[in-house]
């Protein structure tokens, strides 16, 4: 399948504070060109925001070589090892000089299992990311980037209903043992690529977002890609 025709998400979009980033990510695409030229696309499912005034950030105490990216212009790529093992790619969001970004959690991979990239090491494995792209702008050009929510996609997200059915869930993040009483991870409840779901949020039995994508193949294909 080509990926969505979607616009490239500019540095502007990155310029804002992470909470308000992050939710907004969902829906959208994330694209990996290959060196092959092979291009691998997929739907943000899942996010969590970090910020330097809170202690579960990376920059929280003081910048480093390790972080230094988070420090950067927003719209750069920071990619982290994590336990030694798992790679975490993340977007540098707000401004220069204060650390704050987004975790890119899961994501939904169109005719692949769907829990593929069901968490940040199995995403960063599936695009084949590390720390080489650490530091890269999210732009085409750059072979790494991120686009807007296609039109199917923002319908699904558009929903009416009771705030108890709400297409997005936003909740605790996970992994952190400080700043827990932040609810700054968001994630899709249609989507069965989530990594894992909150409390009483029971997983869907039917993964409205694979049939939307296996439904509108032709709407999503086209000659050119993003």
């Amino acid at each position: 399948m080509n990926a969505p025709e979607a616009a490239a998400l500019q540095p502007s979009f990155f310029a804002r504070p992470a909470e308000l980033v992050a939710p907004e990510l969902i829906g959208g695409l994330l694209l990996r060109r290959l060196p092959s030229g092979a291009l691998l696309w997929g739907v943000i499912v899942e996010t969590e925001a970090y910020c330097q005034s809170e202690p579960a950030c990376h920059g929280h105490r003081r910048r480093s070589a390790s972080n230094d990216t988070l420090f950067g212009e927003p719209g750069r790529f920071y990619v982290y090892l994590t336990y030694g093992v798992h790679h975490c790619v993340n977007v540098v969001t707000g401004r220069r000089d204060w650390a704050n970004g987004v975790l890119l959690r899961a994501v939904a991979l169109p005719g692949a299992p769907e829990r593929a990239a069901a968490g940040p090491g199995l995403l960063a494995r599936c695009f084949a990311i590390d720390r080489r792209q650490d530091g890269r702008i999210a732009a085409p050009a750059s072979g790494l980037w991120l686009a807007a929510r296609p039109p199917a996609l923002a319908a699904l997200l558009e929903e009416p209903g009771p705030a108890e059915a709400a297409p997005l869930l936003q909740t605790q993040r996970i992994g952190v043992s400080q700043g827990q009483e932040l609810l700054w991870r968001w994630y899709l409840r249609a989507s069965r690529s989530v990594s894992r779901r909150a409390r009483g949020d029971r997983t869907p039995r039917h993964d409205r977002l694979a049939s939307l994508l296996a439904s509108t193949v032709g709407a999503f294909d086209g000659s050119r890609t993003p």
